[in-house]
């Protein structure tokens, strides 16, 4: 079985690669951007025809949250053309495509103690654990206007597909959250974060354990066709960014003085979803999947730092 990981040297294209060899049974093909360039079509079809993948997982994309304010142009060619791209090679050579999509596509918030996913029409979420996958996405930014335009695009063009909305990434690989808060750590003694933005911390390591697991479930053909479609996945719990970054000096021994201040405070060139926590009852159904609390995988990852 032959699956294909683009984006390869991204966090979460490292996080497969460190598992990659609990499966022997699976023939990773992990490719970076100068070898898959899924911008362009014609380079993801030659890439294709070579390896003949049973699966691709789409872990390649433009991540600059910010960034992506002032580069469109260059955040849609990568989130939302390559991902269409993936889907028209994946139909052509029956490839079934795992993409990986964000919370950024939701802009719910709190009022009075109730979660509402819609400013305008009010509309309170339908599941007490958070966002479900039917909810409607309304992003408030480019970058996650571009994933929820790559969403559409891989609906639009490829029936056999898994879309997985995820949050809050870190790992022990690349740039993320915890590895900047514990750099600052070091070179300050007092630290500000943001503490009215609701979400749950996802390692990047279970994630793509549970993406291994939806590839062998269809393997086994265990998965039917109305299985396709998008899926929530993060660790469970929620916390702020306040929180997160608190647990995260708590388990590494770090003293410092930690204040929380609200996004008012810290204004960004994006603006930032004020709850995305994810309903993941649907996976968990679905795949049989079993997730642990974010403070339980977080410890996982700083033993490994």
């Amino acid at each position: 079985m032959v699956v294909l990981v683009t984006g390869a040297n991204g966090q979460l294209g490292q996080a497969i690669q460190s598992i990659s060899g609990k499966y022997p049974e699976i023939d990773f093909v992990f490719c970076s951007s100068s070898e898959l360039n899924i911008t362009n079509l014609e380079n993801c079809q030659a890439v294709f025809s070579n390896y003949q993948p049973q699966f691709c997982i789409n872990a390649a994309a433009y991540t600059a949250v910010d960034k992506a304010e002032s580069e469109p142009a260059k955040a849609f060619d990568i989130n939302a053309n390559g991902a269409e791209n993936l889907a028209i090679t994946c139909k052509k050579f029956n490839t079934i495509l795992i993409h990986i999509s964000t919370d950024f596509v939701f802009d719910a918030y709190f009022s009075d103690g109730i979660a509402y996913y819609d400013r305008e029409l009010r509309l309170p979420l339908k599941s007490n654990l958070g966002l479900i996958e039917t909810d409607v996405p309304f992003p408030s930014g480019v970058y996650g206007l571009t994933k929820l335009q790559g969403e559409q695009a891989i609906q639009a063009n490829w029936e056999k597909h898994f879309i997985i909305r995820t949050s809050w990434v870190y790992s022990q690989f690349g740039n993320n959250f915890m590895k900047t808060m514990l750099r600052l750590a070091s070179e300050r003694d007092t630290l500000s974060v943001v503490s009215d933005q609701i979400g749950t911390p996802t390692n990047a390591v279970d994630l793509a354990e549970v993406l291994i697991k939806i590839i062998e479930s269809c393997h086994a053909e265990l998965v039917s066709a109305s299985n396709y479609g998008i899926y929530n996945f993060s660790n469970e719990g929620q916390c702020s960014w306040y929180d997160f970054a608190k647990e995260i000096f708590h388990q590494k021994g770090v003293s410092i003085d930690l204040k929380p201040i609200l996004t008012s405070a810290y204004p960004t060139p994006a603006k930032r979803p004020a709850y995305s926590v994810l309903d993941k009852t649907k996976i968990k159904s679905t795949f049989g999947v079993e997730i642990k609390e974010w403070q339980t995988s977080l410890a996982t990852c700083i033993n490994q730092l």
